[in-house]
């Protein structure tokens, strides 16, 4: 018999969203048929630590993407969330510049010593612009060589113009380049992580107009130290910028981007997602060679100077840094991933697992769409949010993770029981997990 979720409220407003704004939310990763649609309760009233409140006040401890990543400390940091009170009490705009982006211009050049300068917008996909801009006029070509995800802007989706599906195997698949211009086609080339074979011929087919690589450090797995040579060696080589986006891989695995860890030596560095702790922040910091550049072209925007990012990014890179926050989000990550593995071996349904840690994913061998929908809704009854990805948090305790163990072995038993009599779907109270990008009304 099934067990009706409340959630009135939230389905009645997804509903008048659906008809208002297109796609429903502003973000792909945020919209509910990414988990269960029908189910999934899409919107927040409250969120502070781990727990959220939904509109119709259920309350779940987050163990899915941790604000797709952004808070990286938890929700409403009091530490972080004091010093953005504090700079809006006194203003957070004005015609003069806040003196907090000079303070983070030092502090990023600090945990980052290979870099000079530092420019600042708000979003992640801007902020890659930005770099790719710099590193065009610095070259004055027009090609990128890229590896991953970096946003939703046109000189990246430029790359499923010359070859459907392109990007397919970076990020996720079905990606519209609808929009981008298509005297784009050929100015973004693809290559597959660790695959030396494959980064060459990508730069083969850039040819004499290579203007720079783009990559994330990390995403899936660590790179071979062959990969890494074989990136430095080609960047001195053809005398371009290695440009890395820290905006997934930042404040996780170390202080700083994952680049220092991993052994990377950019030229530029990308941030966002973390450095605000769920505040608008990002960031491009770079070598002075090529970031004195920025002044040749024309990157300038009004709310690129407002206070408050800046100040909620100083407020987390020392609150990160001084309670060592990444060896504990590793800790937390591990025994997740840990108890993954347990459940896929005790039940016997055959599970991958891979993502990098902190930031971790699971998916089921088979049916997984109608499986993970199935995990959700019923995490959810049992007051979790949680899917096939979990990204930790610094607010994750230990105590936590041992609740979250024990919700998901009696889901994973009762999936196991409906995976055996072939009734899952038939159990579903939302729809199966979409994929892609799609349409949403």
């Amino acid at each position: 018999m099934k067990t009706i979720l409340n959630n009135q409220k939230s389905k009645e407003l997804q509903e008048k969203a659906a008809k208002i704004i297109p796609g429903m939310t502003q973000l792909l990763s945020k919209r509910p048929d990414r988990y269960s649609r029908g189910v999934w309760p899409t919107y927040f009233k409250e969120a502070h630590g781990i727990e959220v409140v939904d509109l119709d006040d259920n309350k779940y401890l987050d163990f899915s993407i941790g604000g797709v990543g952004a808070t990286v400390l938890g929700y409403a940091d009091p530490d972080v969330n004091q010093a953005v009170i504090d700079v809006i009490n006194k203003g957070s705009a004005s015609t003069l510049n806040p003196p907090e982006e000079v303070k983070l211009a030092e502090k990023l050049l600090e945990l980052h010593p290979w870099a000079d300068m530092a420019r600042f917008a708000r979003g992640g996909g801007e902020a890659m612009s930005i770099a790719v801009r710099i590193a065009r006029v610095a070259t004055g070509k027009d090609k990128i060589v890229f590896c991953g995800y970096h946003g939703w802007c046109d000189w990246y989706l430029a790359a499923n113009l010359g070859k459907q599906g392109a990007l397919d195997d970076q990020w996720i698949p079905g990606l519209n380049p609808n929009g981008v211009p298509k005297g784009l086609t050929g100015t973004a080339i693809p290559f597959y992580y660790n695959d030396i074979d494959n980064f060459k011929k990508a730069i083969e087919q850039a040819g004499d107009d290579l203007a720079a690589i783009v990559m994330e450090p990390i995403r899936n797995y660590e790179p071979t130290q062959e990969f890494i040579d074989a990136i430095h060696d080609m960047a001195h080589t053809k005398k371009v910028p290695l440009i890395i986006d820290e905006i997934t891989a930042a404040f996780r695995m170390c202080n700083g981007g994952a680049h220092l860890k991993l052994g990377f030596n950019p030229d530029m560095a990308v941030f966002s997602k973390a450095l605000g702790n769920g505040f608008p922040s990002s960031a491009v910091i770079g070598k002075k060679w090529i970031m004195e550049y920025a002044q040749d072209a024309f990157i300038t925007s009004t709310n690129w100077t407002e206070r408050v990012g800046a100040a909620a990014a100083l407020a987390m890179i020392e609150k990160f840094v001084k309670v060592d926050a990444s060896t504990h989000m590793l800790a937390i990550s591990d025994k997740v991933w840990e108890i993954w593995e347990n459940l896929g071996k005790k039940y016997g349904i055959k599970l991958h697992i891979g993502g990098f840690k902190p930031l971790i994913h699971f998916s089921f061998e088979e049916n997984h769409a109608v499986n993970i929908a199935y995990f959700t809704q019923e995490m959810l009854k049992k007051g979790f949010l949680a899917g096939s990805g979990f990204y930790a948090m610094y607010a994750h305790t230990f105590a936590d993770v041992d609740k979250y163990e024990k919700a998901a072995d009696e889901v994973f038993a009762q999936l196991s029981e409906l995976i055996k009599s072939g009734k899952v779907k038939e159990n579903l109270e939302g729809e199966p997990a979409a994929s892609g990008f799609g349409r949403i009304n």
